[in-house]
């Protein structure tokens, strides 16, 4: 017998494709299992929500703390950058390939089995599985931005395909991003805003496709905006088109996931710091100073106040006593507090950038600046506190510390990100603000610098080896600190 081992990227598809928990379904030899698209798709979008949101050291707790917004109590190993001793690689890149795009391949393959029900026109029906179609197309290209700008060079062309390749390819970042902005292209050309898509199953939009073009546009100046300094044709035209055919542009429009009161549908964060019972996290004195500095009233909503009314953040890369510093806040800690995909902030930020190097996006960077920094104050209900916030010479866009409009942006960008992990610090490789230090604790395998990318999971050096060493010297090296393609500087 020939033993075959597939890589993790591969193994992870037919694990979630072909296994059944039913007692008696190994009794059965030709029994069929079947799953609803639907299915899938609800558990492809809260394994991305999940997975993007939680703070367990098991996960993406990283999120905490590259930006460095929060701080260990006692176990501190990943806040000072050794991520293998938990594998959060090998958990990251197989719930993104399985759990997300697996799924929604599988997703992908009954949807055009399916056939028009009773009382449904064909014409009717074959439009919502377009509809269908076109928005697993659209989750599918944000997961794999995320897979890139977290690792770099990556499986793509040969992923998803468990019969063809065993052990994929990876491909080059820059080629990726092309590839992804042409099948968004297509599945805004094919979305159908005046038929339906997913009656249910799908929790981000319920199925609305006006929804999600917005989404898929927005998701269009997101890659654009990563591509302005090594590509700045193709991001001023990504990003300029996606600008006239619509865009998240306020809160109404965010790509929300609601969680529920009850387990396993809460939010991640009260599950690892309520449900759980543990004091593991408390916000970094690098964020709340920053912010004490600005008297930033969002400050009620990321942190607890200490019994005279201030705010104070632990030690970034060390052992801090939970009881004498702020702590995360009972909004963010709520079981049903909702995370975001994409939202009207976000948006607003990246079209300031893009203005400040003279895209034409409607309006200048210091609108799209004021707009963000006002939709982040609403979407912690306080906006009224956004004029005056705008006011403060540190604040005002004309007035704030900084020589150049990335370093003004940057600042608030890190600030409204506070529980956007991923795009704080996306933002701040892109930006080279703010200025963030690694601790002196920090492991050697930082080299002395706050991460640039994640190091490659350890199943793919051992089982994908010819693939991960020809990817490893294309990226420059396997390092914590080899910059993503389009991070320049």
């Amino acid at each position: 017998m020939k033993k075959i081992i597939y890589s993790i990227t591969i193994l992870s598809l037919l694990m979630a494709s072909c296994v059944n928990d039913a007692p008696d379904f190994n009794n059965n030899k030709d029994r069929a299992y079947e799953v609803p698209a639907e299915a899938l798709m609800t558990n492809s979008e809260k394994a991305l929500v999940d997975i993007m949101t939680s703070p367990s050291v098991n996960e993406w707790s990283l999120g905490k703390y590259f930006p460095q917004y929060w701080a260990a109590v006692t176990y501190t190993t990943e806040s000072r950058y050794r991520i293998t001793s938990r594998k959060i690689s090998d958990r990251m890149w197989r719930i993104l390939y399985a759990d997300v795009i697996g799924n929604l391949e599988s997703a992908k393959s009954i949807i055009h089995t399916e056939t028009a029900p009773t009382g449904v026109s064909d014409s009717q029906f074959q439009s919502e599985q377009k509809n269908k179609l076109a928005i697993i197309e659209i989750i599918q290209v944000y997961t794999y931005q995320i897979l890139v700008d977290m690792f770099g060079d990556v499986p793509y062309t040969e992923s998803m395909q468990p019969g063809k390749f065993v052990l994929p390819k990876y491909d080059d970042g820059k080629s990726i991003y092309t590839a992804l902005i042409s099948r968004l292209n297509t599945a805004i050309s094919t979305l159908d805003s005046s038929n339906d898509s997913f009656k249910s199953g799908e929790y981000i939009y319920n199925g609305d496709v006006a929804n999600w073009k917005l989404f898929a546009n927005s998701l269009k100046v997101k890659l654009g905006v990563n591509l302005i300094e090594t590509d700045a044709t193709l991001a001023k035209s990504t990003i300029e088109s996606a600008y006239s055919a619509g865009l998240i542009l306020d809160n109404s429009n965010n790509a929300s996931f609601a969680y529920v009161t009850a387990a396993p549908n809460y939010n991640p964060i009260y599950e690892n710091l309520v449900a759980s019972n543990r004091n593991d996290f408390i916000p970094a004195a690098t964020i709340v100073n920053d912010m004490n500095t600005l008297n930033d009233n969002r400050r009620g909503k990321y942190f607890t106040p200490l019994a005279d009314g201030s705010y104070l953040g632990g030690r970034y890369g060390y052992t801090n006593k939970y009881t004498s510093f702020s702590h995360v806040s009972d909004m963010l800690k709520a079981a049903d507090f909702p995370s975001q995909l994409m939202e009207a902030t976000e948006i607003n930020f990246y079209l300031a950038e893009a203005a400040a190097k003279g895209f034409s996006v409607g309006n200048n960077a210091e609108y799209y600046y004021n707009n963000a920094i006002t939709a982040s104050f609403e979407s912690w209900g306080i906006g009224t506190d956004a004029t005056a916030y705008l006011l403060n010479p540190d604040v005002a866009f004309s007035t704030a510390p900084g020589s150049t409009s990335n370093e003004k942006i940057a600042r608030q960008e890190w600030i409204a990100f506070y529980n956007r992990g991923f795009e704080s610090w996306t933002a701040y490789r892109r930006l080279n603000f703010p200025v963030l230090i690694a601790p002196a604790s920090a492991y050697s395998e930082a080299e002395g610098q706050v991460p640039k990318r994640l190091t490659y999971p350890i199943n793919e050096q051992t089982v994908n080896g010819d693939n991960w060493t020809a990817a490893s010297s294309a990226i420059g090296g396997d390092k914590l600190k080899t910059h993503i393609f389009w991070d320049k500087l």
